[in-house]
């Protein structure tokens, strides 16, 4: 039985609890069926006396095939997620003698639910606003209810998330399906131990706002993993951020010079600043040579190692950012600390 919470609660309460973030290039439709295995010298189109064999049809689709697989198993992951919670609630539900929605009702509502402050209104409104969320001639006072009643849900789905959490723990909920892992080469700027029991290659973008979301996130990791995990960056600068590449470029330049880490953070701290002359200021906060990565900067010889980078990643099925591969384990978007560490954890038990 599925649990139907959206008629009681806010709207795929449970869904929300599994929804990933990050910078699209592009959306990928996942197809069903296939030829099956085929010899490599087999023929599988010709033309005007030309020919294309399996083989080569593996190399070229190699990268989109790669992406399915990362989409079918999330799917995989999200639907055993969602059927053991479904389970777990309907057996606690059976307890209390109530129906599914009754008791998950019942746990949230004995959850506090406060109304928001006037400020706290204001501080919402300011933060949608700056983010072009609402148009820049809208009143406070025209939109106030919504914004209440906004953040209330908020606090809503927050509480049915909490309560969900608390479910998965006291049933003691240990997922078991392994995912695939992808051969990823770890070369680029790296960051830990080089004999590090996991090593996580980043394939990003400086200027997408899921990426500067994921680097606060990163920054945690490698402070509470200090000494376990290796941390690899590599580029992957999407065609809708025209800054990227060349901010790309820069960082390489500033690896140059051994500073490609402190670089790394301004770029992060700086999304919105990312025109050449803001490159080349923040070459003489990192304390780099100023003449010397202007000139990298300027003859673009990084370039090829980015569109290296950016071929790794698109072979490994990368398709946005960020996008992360924990010793082979792909995780995509800018996803919490606890996905992440429901990866590691295990990697570091099992090594």
């Amino acid at each position: 039985m599925k649990l139907p919470l959206s008629r009681s609660l806010p709207t795929a309460l449970l869904a929300s609890l599994f929804v990933l973030a990050g910078c699209a290039k592009q959306k990928v439709a996942a197809a069903s069926g296939g030829s099956g295995a085929l010899p490599a010298d087999r023929v599988v189109a010709t033309y005007n006396g030309g020919k294309i064999t399996y083989g080569e049809l593996e190399v070229e689709a190699k990268p989109k095939l790669q992406e399915i697989q990362n989409q079918m198993y999330t799917a995989r992951k999200e639907v055993l997620e969602r059927m053991a919670v479904e389970r777990i609630v309907k057996a606690e539900a059976a307890k209390k003698g109530q129906t599914e929605e009754q008791y998950i009702q019942a746990r949230v509502e004995a959850l506090p639910v406060s109304q928001p402050s006037d400020a706290d209104v204001k501080e919402f409104f300011d933060r949608l606003k700056a983010a072009g969320r609402i148009p820049p001639d809208t009143k406070l006072e025209q939109i106030k209810d919504q914004l209440v009643q906004a953040m209330v849900n908020q606090q809503r789905r927050a509480s049915v998330q909490k309560v969900i959490e608390e479910l998965r723990t006291a049933a003691n909920l240990q997922i078991d399906l392994p995912p695939p892992r992808v051969e990823v080469a770890a070369t680029g700027p790296a960051r830990g131990p080089t004999d590090a029991k996991v090593t996580i290659v980043e394939f990003s973008d400086f200027q997408c706002p899921y990426c500067g979301a994921a680097y606060t996130t990163v920054e945690q990791l490698m402070q509470q993993y200090a000494g376990k995990v290796k941390l690899v960056f590599r580029q992957f600068p999407l065609p809708i951020h025209p800054q990227a590449e060349k901010a790309a470029e820069a960082s390489l330049c500033a690896q140059d010079q051994g500073k490609f880490w402190e670089f790394h953070d301004l770029l992060f701290k700086n999304q919105k600043k990312l025109d050449v002359s803001d490159l080349k200021t923040y070459a003489g906060s990192a304390g780099l040579d100023a003449a010397k990565f202007a000139t990298c900067l300027d003859s673009g010889e990084k370039k090829k190692q980015v569109d290296q980078d950016l071929e790794a990643g698109q072979a490994a099925g990368v398709n946005g950012t960020p996008a992360f591969f924990i010793n082979g384990v792909f995780l995509n978007g800018a996803m919490p600390i606890e996905e992440f560490k429901k990866v590691i954890d295990p990697e570091l038990a099992s090594r």
